[in-house]
């Protein structure tokens, strides 16, 4: 093994310092520097690692990023040190003691959103003891403390190949005269782009009790304007926190457009609640209701929406984690036609590969029942068919650390819609490709 001679200032009298040269190899070097940093000896620590060439070794080389991290982050540069840690986590993302130090230094940057998600994955490494996880476990109640505000936001393109869900083809009825046939709308593709805009602000109320309020604004907007959609919603009222979870009580309210008309307005309430079952597993629960007015055929449409879902998070380790989602969504409108229940499932795998790739991939099963028939064309007649819909949504998102814009990431996302149904004029196929540009965790 290869040895290195670097000086360190070693002997100091007064304002007198004498320089000695120490040959030494990496392992030696990187040891030695690590002792310096337990001392406090930040100056000749540094000094070992910035002189010290470059090796082959990948370990060493971690260890030589990870501890002059650590001297930033204890001379008061939070924010050198989080550059430092991510890229050994763009390439290393299994090494949970990083991520746990990125998630310290975004506590000191106040960054809580970003703190929180590092930590429940460097929770979840079973490499770590019970002591580190408690320390964790305790920095995540401080996280919940302090997420007093938060902004978000996504934008980017998203072309889709049908745009309107509709099937290509012609209905017909037999009549004594011959067939009588209505053709259906194609299917029309459009680009366009999309953006999210929100944020939220707790008010400190007591030590467990904040009042949280939340603002968020959807759009979609396309090349044919008809297809345009925006969307703005608000929420406000008490939320309880405690070591191992929270729950937000609040009023909602939104307003829809569609193609730039007034569409709906709705106003409700809701239940949110988040609790840590263990190291690795997180539940998520949302009660919703809302009561619901639209523009047009308010007579047919009109009524009330009731949801309940559960989402779980399990990490399998501090890169690599399954979501499990499950709900049911009743809408009771003022037409039997028009009112359903829908169950739906969804299952999720997501992971931090090497080189700074961030895949997520998630199937899911959407399943609609209509209370009452409704008139429809089926085998050229006239027939009156309660509808029933199977719709399978698979998609794929992918993004890369290394790639970066104003500080975001960009990211792809590649959906494919299909629904079957007993009408067959409701059936479709699609596919569609976002790039949008979100905040890297």
């Amino acid at each position: 093994m290869k040895k290195y001679c670097i000086p360190i200032f070693l002997i100091c009298i007064t304002t007198f310092c004498k320089a000695k040269q120490i040959e030494m190899t990496p392992v030696q070097a990187i040891k030695t520097a690590g002792e310096f940093i337990d001392v406090g000896d930040m100056e000749n620590a540094w000094q070992i690692l910035t002189l010290m060439p470059e090796t082959n070794n990948q370990a060493i080389e971690i260890e030589r990023k990870f501890l002059k991290a650590q001297i930033l982050q204890q001379q008061g540069d939070p924010q050198g040190a989080i550059k430092l840690y991510q890229q050994i986590l763009d390439k290393n993302p299994e090494l949970a003691r990083v991520r746990f130090e990125l998630a310290v230094c975004y506590m000191q940057t106040k960054q809580w959103q970003r703190a929180d998600w590092h930590l429940r994955l460097a929770m979840a490494d079973d490499a770590l003891g019970t002591d580190a996880k408690q320390v964790m476990n305790a920095y995540r109640y401080i996280v919940r403390q302090n997420k007093r505000w938060n902004v978000w936001f996504n934008v980017g393109l998203a072309p889709d190949n049908n745009i309107n869900n509709s099937v290509a083809g012609q209905e017909c009825v037999s009549t004594i005269v011959g067939p009588v046939c209505n053709r259906l709308n194609k299917p029309e593709s459009s680009i366009g782009y999309n953006a999210t805009v929100g944020g939220n602000h707790e008010f400190v109320l007591s030590g467990r009790w904040r009042w949280k309020s939340q603002a968020n604004l959807d759009t979609n907007i396309y090349h044919k304007h008809k297809f345009d959609e925006l969307h703005i919603s608000a929420q406000t009222g008490p939320r309880f926190i405690w070591e191992n979870g929270d729950v937000w009580l609040a009023g909602t309210i939104g307003r829809r457009w569609y193609g730039w008309e007034r569409y709906n307005w709705y106003a409700g309430a809701k239940i949110a609640g988040q609790f840590d079952l263990s190291n690795k597993l997180g539940l998520g629960l949302n009660l919703q209701f809302t009561n619901n007015k639209y523009d047009l055929y308010d007579e047919f449409f009109s009524g009330q929406t009731y949801s309940a879902n559960i989402h779980t998070m399990y990490a399998f380790n501090s890169s690599i984690y399954t979501v499990f989602k499950t709900g049911i969504i009743r809408e009771n409108a003022r037409s039997d036609m028009y009112s359903y229940t829908q169950p739906y499932v969804a299952v999720g795998m997501g992971v931090q590969l090497p080189y700074g790739f961030n895949v997520y991939a998630e199937p899911a099963v959407y399943l609609s029942k209509y209370d009452a028939p409704q008139w429809t064309i089926q085998d050229n007649n006239f027939a009156q068919i309660t509808e029933r819909n199977q719709t399978w949504r698979y998609m794929l998102a992918i993004s890369n650390n290394n790639i970066r814009i104003w500080n975001t990431v960009p990211m792809i996302t590649f959906a494919y819609t299909k629904r079957d149904s007993n009408i067959w004029q409701r059936q479709y196929e699609k596919a569609s490709i976002a790039i949008t540009l979100t905040q890297r965790f």
